[in-house]
């Protein structure tokens, strides 16, 4: 099988410092894929050299069969590739459903449109012509994860979604980002909160110090909890 999304002893730079360290991770179409691990590990490091953000001066990258020599927003996206950045990134001039709009520009083919986005995130329908910025975080979250949805990915990569949300709003992410992965799009998931790990993702990979030290499966149980945290605590 092809991996949607696979990085290969991949050494990751911003400037001078050397942030990943041969690091290697892939995720296979439907798959639900966790991130774990303490803070200035490198998760987000991750994320930015697959964009391009962060120079790539080592390994390889691959979007499905093609490798990528030089990474851009645009290049994963164009290969069915999205992210929902950390801190969402909602766009401060545009309305609800002109942000919304701006996630079909790459122009892929899918089930995602509009009507498809209202009917899961109904509160968005009713926000639609408000500005972005003007709605609460969760419902900024939802906004951002409707927006990787209109360019009908493959994967989606979500960045600490749940950073800063009360835990209602959390319970409801995990319900729709199962949603989201029932209909075939894989996930990978960087997350703090590992209740919502166990609760999304079938596969965990933890980090430390710019690479993947372990991996295995997610039970969603309390033991499966205590044994990713153990992993977390590297």
């Amino acid at each position: 099988m092809t991996a949607l999304l696979k990085l290969d002893h991949l050494q990751s730079f911003y400037g001078s410092a050397h942030i990943l360290h041969g690091l290697g991770l892939h995720v296979n179409a439907g798959e639900r894929v966790a991130l774990i691990g303490r803070n200035g590990v490198g998760k987000t490091t991750v994320v930015n050299t697959i964009l391009g953000l962060a120079q790539m001066k080592g390994g390889t990258i691959h979007f499905g069969n093609t490798p990528i020599t030089r990474p851009r927003p645009y290049i994963a996206a164009q290969h069915g590739i999205v992210v929902v950045p950390q801190g969402r990134r909602i766009v401060a001039n545009l309305t609800v459903e002109e942000n919304l709009i701006l996630g079909a520009a790459v122009g892929r083919k899918g089930p995602w449109n509009l009507a498809g986005i209202y009917r899961l995130f109904p509160i968005l329908r009713e926000r639609a012509h408000t500005p972005g910025t003007a709605l609460s975080g969760g419902q900024q979250q939802m906004l951002a994860v409707g927006r990787a949805l209109m360019a009908n990915p493959s994967l989606i990569l979500l960045d600490e979604p749940t950073e800063g949300l009360a835990p209602v709003i959390v319970d409801q992410l995990a319900d729709i980002f199962q949603q989201v992965a029932d209909q075939g799009t894989a996930l990978l998931l960087i997350e703090q909160n590992l209740s919502l790990v166990v609760r999304v993702a079938h596969r965990f990979l933890a980090m430390a110090k710019g690479s993947v030290v372990a991996e295995g499966r997610v039970v969603n149980s309390p033991q499966g909890l205590h044994d990713i945290e153990e992993h977390v605590m590297v």
